[in-house]
């Protein structure tokens, strides 16, 4: 399944992060709420969080959603499950430093949204907020490369991470120009290491 832009996420009305929030905590006859956390909880141009409830989740940073949905995980957040379980985490969120939906990278927009941008970072505060120490694993390959803009996006994460003690993580070689690896292709029993994402972030 592919999913291509149908135009810019500045011609959409937005649902903001909290709204988006608690119809995620509303009984839904698509999937269990109980395991799933899914916000928006229906399928659209955009994707804050996806990910399963626990109270020490794994939160794993890719550059933009594709297709996943609650019980239809891409091979992508199955590798990404399978190494939070695997490194002692009871849960995984899947978390993104845009969050336009674009199964090809190159298709995201050309500028950034400054709202969903804003929004997004609402739901990254919530997401650190579950635990009292936040693992966050950087693990977006090259493809940060795609868009000036993302550069721009991660440097405010990491200043909201700093207000909740974000300890940043990857897993994996790293690139020859520092980038961490994407989930795909990573061994199942693959042990998540220290990330210096301020040292990373004057790279770019």
């Amino acid at each position: 399944m592919q999913h291509i832009p149908k135009g810019t996420t500045a011609e959409l009305e937005l649902v903001t992060f909290q709204q988006a929030l608690a119809a995620a905590n509303t009984p839904s006859s698509d999937y269990d709420i109980r395991k799933w956390i899914y916000a928006p909880n229906f399928y659209s141009e955009y994707r804050y969080i996806l990910g399963t409830r626990g109270k020490k989740p794994l939160i794993c940073i890719g550059i933009n959603p594709s297709t996943a949905q609650p019980d239809r995980l891409d091979n992508t957040l199955k590798s990404v499950e399978r190494i939070a379980l695997g490194n002692g985490f009871d849960s995984f969120i899947m978390f993104n430093v845009y969050a336009q939906r674009a199964t090809n990278p190159d298709a995201m927009e050309k500028i950034c949204n400054p709202l969903l941008h804003r929004e997004n970072l609402e739901a990254f505060r919530y997401v650190l907020s579950i635990s009292d120490t936040p693992a966050v694993w950087a693990a977006w390959g090259a493809v940060i490369e795609k868009r000036s803009y993302l550069a721009d996006c991660l440097r405010d994460m990491l200043a909201v991470g700093q207000e909740y003690g974000a300890k940043w993580y990857c897993a994996g070689a790293i690139t020859k120009k520092g980038h961490p690896h994407h989930p795909l292709y990573l061994k199942k029993d693959e042990k998540l290491k220290p990330f210096d994402i301020s040292a990373y972030l004057d790279t770019l």
